[in-house]
């Protein structure tokens, strides 16, 4: 049935890019890791050092973090087949939103089965008919996503344009309207001026949203983000997160007033429909936050890793962007430049991330590189020595 008339499963067959990528032998995507995912590890019958994780606090494969979800699961078993809303609430749901809220500072926090479900979840509850929507060109898919659910109205202005943004808001102040705005930009590793946000957005009374996915765990001198880097953290309307990153698990969350938490959490689609995280999950979460607390440190230990390794390539002659986060980019500019350089690089013994568009525009196709806080010098030495190798290889530098 490949030639029904108006046949929406057309678009699948003229699909073509995939096909030369993979005849090219570069196709990057899904390359199955087996073991733990650590600092280095074995992918492929081969040591590698893993440049490609957002695991920044190397928390993944800690043993205290790992003997919580096992004894989460001999205690509650693997899941809890139902939405928070009805029976899928544990005490333990409850214990880490405590936790949580006490931790960032917030009166109220919500949990999510994802990252990506928490944007869904509070932008399109959030934003409603009449509203407007102020979101940064490079804001991530969850944030476009969760506008494009709601029944507001999206602008969109140049990344961390706030003139551009300022124009946007002057012309709409008849309209209610909430800005929002990753913390740390995952791609290219730079930061949202925070502060200056907080003025505009008081300035002309709309709220600010920050979705601090790479932030949470990884910026500020107690973990709690990118508006805590910049002293500004209590002033944030809502910030968002995920437990993806450095709390080495899955699922997400979000945190600000009681009254706002509780709106959300009684109305929002990903909230009411979605099964909960399971128990091993959330003990993991709880396990990792510990971790943050007890040891702050590791926090400065992934920010020294990047740091070497920022310098080294910058040293190289590699363009590194305006990263100042645990994410070093490598911009490249060339597709197949590119992914021939991450295959390169895979041979050799590094493991980075390939960047291309859509994920972002022609001529800024990228490796993505993000650094531990297990990375060791050696390790980051032994890396920088293969970027060398295989950058001069292709003309790179």
């Amino acid at each position: 049935m490949n030639n029904l008339p108006n046949d929406v499963f057309q678009k699948c067959y003229d699909y073509e890019r995939l096909d030369k990528v993979v005849k090219s032998g570069l196709y990057p995507y899904f390359v199955p890791l087996s073991g733990h995912v650590g600092a280095e590890m074995e992918i492929e019958g081969h040591s590698i050092i893993m440049l490609g994780s957002n695991n920044y606090l190397g928390l993944t494969d800690h043993p205290k973090i790992m003997e919580k979800a096992k004894e989460a699961i001999d205690k509650y078993g693997t899941g809890c087949t139902g939405s928070r809303f009805l029976n899928g609430t544990l005490d333990l749901h409850i214990e880490l939103e405590e936790r949580l809220a006490q931790f960032l500072n917030k009166e109220m926090v919500i949990t999510f089965s994802t990252g990506f479900q928490s944007n869904l979840g509070v932008i399109s509850t959030i934003a409603g008919r009449n509203d407007i929507i102020y979101l940064d060109r490079l804001d991530h898919a969850s944030i476009i996503d969760g506008a494009r659910m709601s029944y507001g109205r999206v602008l969109k202005f140049r990344h961390n344009d706030h003139e551009h943004l300022r124009y946007l808001l002057e012309n709409n102040r008849e309209h209610p309207g909430v800005i929002v705005t990753d913390g740390v930009f995952s791609m290219e590793g730079d930061l949202a001026n925070i502060p200056g946000l907080i003025e505009i957005s008081r300035e002309f009374g709309v709220r600010l949203i920050v979705d601090d996915a790479h932030g949470v765990g990884a910026m500020g001198p107690r973990g709690r983000g990118t508006a805590e880097h910049f002293g500004c953290h209590d002033e944030v309307d809502i910030l968002v997160g995920t437990f993806s990153k450095s709390f080495a698990c899955v699922g997400g969350f979000a945190a600000g007033p009681a009254r706002v938490m509780d709106y959300i959490k009684h109305t929002a689609r990903t909230m009411i429909f979605s099964a909960s995280l399971p128990p091993a999950a959330v003990a993991t979460v709880i396990a990792a936050l510990d971790v943050l607390e007890q040891e702050p440190e590791l926090i400065s230990n992934s920010h020294r890793a990047a740091e070497r390794a920022r310098q080294g390539l910058a040293s190289l002659g590699f363009n590194v962007g305006n990263s100042e986060t645990p994410i070093v980019p490598i911009i490249v500019g060339d597709e197949y430049q590119t992914l021939l350089f991450w295959k390169r690089l895979f041979q050799e013994g590094v493991f980075a991330n390939p960047v291309i568009s859509p994920a972002v525009a022609n001529g800024g196709e990228m490796l993505r590189t993000s650094y531990m806080a297990t990375h060791t010098d050696d390790m980051i030495d032994r890396a920088l020595d293969i970027f060398e190798k295989c950058g001069k290889e292709l003309d790179l530098i």
